[in-house]
């Protein structure tokens, strides 16, 4: 398969994940069923996320690096999207939570960065 259409795949994905994220917001009140609310929430928006920072990721790579391998930069750019989501999904608990600070936000991205710098010297090992 082509990696267009790969990342038309992951962009139909995305745009269905956002207009499930937007039915969940209109739709579904957290006051009558609050963990099935909460639950449709985080999962659509974290696959709606993830869709995204895969297709932006992927188009920044390939205008950034533009002579190298296209079915490289769908894998490092879907692991740095779910990375990137995960982030987001738990900055977002920790504030419905009201324990969000600069400093639990900031841990979160270094933990981040220093496995995406493992799995990409991993990466360079085995090239």
């Amino acid at each position: 398969m082509s990696y267009n259409k790969y990342i038309s795949i992951i962009g139909f994905a995305g745009i269905m994940a956002w207009l499930g994220f937007i039915v969940v917001i209109n739709k579904i009140s957290p006051y009558e069923s609050m963990g099935l609310a909460l639950s449709f929430f985080f999962i659509t928006l974290f696959i709606a996320l993830v869709c995204t920072f895969t297709v932006f990721g992927f188009y920044f790579r390939l205008w950034l690096y533009r002579n190298e391998i296209f079915y490289k930069h769908i894998g490092v750019s879907f692991r740095q999207a779910l990375l990137l989501s995960v982030v987001t999904i738990f900055c977002f608990a920790f504030q419905m939570m009201r324990v969000l600070t600069w400093w639990s936000g900031l841990l979160l991205v270094a933990i981040v960065v220093l496995l995406e710098s493992y799995f990409s010297s991993r990466d360079s090992e085995f090239v």
